[in-house]
């Protein structure tokens, strides 16, 4: 792996929380088994954002999975964008998708779904859920193994 693969700005650096999801810089790496057909899982069981009207915090279960291409997703940069909601306003549905849209835009992967478990807020909990199509034939899906909200029903 050549060195200009890696230029990592995080990685094995200080680096603070950014700003903004926007200001996050998110980082990949070359990935060592492209053309083998994967499934990558990151779970984010603490996410964090704002409520854009009240100012409220939200809090989510994240559980992210997508199929490589060429390019992995850093797991530093991307604790770090996901961190930078913490401080950000939107809503449920604009927070999940655009945290999907973001790993798509800087990866390129063959796949990838998210599903964004979000607690309750005023006795209603919302769950958002996107992927970029259907999944590619004989990709392992474990399930995303967050448990259904006991409070429903």
């Amino acid at each position: 792996m050549a060195d200009e693969d890696l230029n990592l700005t995080q990685l094995g650096q200080p680096a603070g929380i950014p700003e903004s999801p926007e200001a996050a810089v998110l980082e990949t790496v070359p990935n060592p088994r492209a053309g083998t057909l994967f499934t990558v899982r990151f779970t984010c069981p603490e996410f964090t954002s704002l409520c854009p009207i009240t100012g409220q915090p939200d809090f989510a279960h994240l559980v992210i999975d997508y199929a490589p291409e060429a390019r992995l997703v850093e797991s530093k940069s991307l604790k770090l964008f996901l961190t930078a909601f913490r401080n950000h306003g939107a809503f449920h549905e604009d927070c999940t998708v655009a945290v999907a849209e973001r790993i798509v835009q800087a990866t390129a992967p063959r796949w990838l779904r998210i599903g964004g478990y979000w607690y309750p807020r005023g006795g209603i909990p919302i769950d958002i859920f996107y992927q970029t199509g259907a999944p590619p034939d004989g990709l392992w899906l474990p399930d995303p193994g967050v448990a259904s909200y006991r409070g429903r029903g």
